[in-house]
């Protein structure tokens, strides 16, 4: 299978062409989509139409899926697939997250063994804005002065999924409280805020919005230390913006690259879904 590989920025992103995901991809198309993937951080896959089995089968050729623990928002039958979506229920209940990532983070960073990836496909999307912004972490690093490499490379914060929950149903009063069982189930973990890639070697910086705090400082210097070392990484030239399309699959690696939802108008509908990949303990 010929496909055809296209760098969308200098620091992240690629777009794959002349693959159907809804067909069997051979092991040679397999393995030079894996190595974009490594290369680029984020691919893109256009005028995709895939089922949920076919989605789940793409992804798990990549790794073991990762069963999120806001099990109400998972697609039934389908548990590997999360739904980031507007729609309602016949009880108006919402069946997916709504507000979900407006805010930059590495998705499952809380966890012991944060997300190696993550697979969304969009079905359908509003007409105007819902973009999602991905920044490359690795070119982050390389953007550093040394010593601030040197600084950053001594540091470890801690990262915790109720504490950017409860922070998000504040801000935006769309999600419902975390049961005990969930927040057992996501205790927070600690991890180098400089981490080296597993499979390429490439030392990034690994922070975002699920840190609640930096080892050694105070909650508000922690705060203050995370939301600068965030602005910098996230400058343009670090960053790809991406503009939806219906049939769009997008394919991150949570290792190297932190992305960004942005907001919408609530009068348009937004539905997706999403599977992710379990990954390994930072070092």
């Amino acid at each position: 299978m010929a496909i055809k590989v296209t760098p969308l920025t200098d620091a992240v992103g690629a777009e794959i062409e002349g693959v159907d995901l809804s067909r069997h991809v051979d092991d040679d198309a397999f393995a030079q989509i894996h190595r974009a993937h490594l290369d680029h951080g984020v691919l893109l896959f256009r005028g995709q139409d895939i089922t949920p089995e076919q989605h789940i089968a793409f992804s798990g050729r990549f790794g073991e899926h990762e069963i999120h623990v806001m099990s109400q928002f998972l697609l039934p039958g389908h548990p590997e697939l999360l739904l980031i979506s507007s729609l309602k229920n016949e009880k108006g209940e919402a069946i997916g997250i709504e507000d979900a990532g407006r805010y930059w983070h590495s998705d499952l960073s809380y966890n012991e063994r944060p997300s190696m990836g993550s697979m969304l496909y969009a079905m359908e999307v509003p007409p105007e804005r819902g973009d999602t912004s991905f920044a490359g972490m690795c070119a982050a690093y390389d953007g550093l002065p040394e010593n601030r490499k040197a600084e950053l490379g001594k540091l470890r914060a801690t990262h915790h999924f109720g504490y950017r929950w409860n922070k998000e149903a504040a801000k935006w009063g769309l999600r419902p409280a975390m049961t005990q069982a969930q927040l057992d189930q996501t205790p927070p973990s600690v991890h180098p805020m400089i981490r080296t890639h597993p499979e390429t070697n490439r030392k990034l910086i690994f922070a975002g919005g699920f840190c609640s705090g930096v080892i050694g400082m105070d909650e508000k210097e922690g705060e203050a230390f995370i939301e600068e070392l965030t602005a910098f990484s996230t400058q343009p030239e670090f960053v790809y913006v991406h503009k939806w399309r219906a049939g769009d699959l997008v394919f991150w690696d949570n290792r190297c690259a932190m992305h960004l939802a942005s907001d919408y108008d609530p009068k348009y509908r937004r539905h997706l879904r999403r599977t992710t990949l379990k990954g390994e303990k930072p070092y």
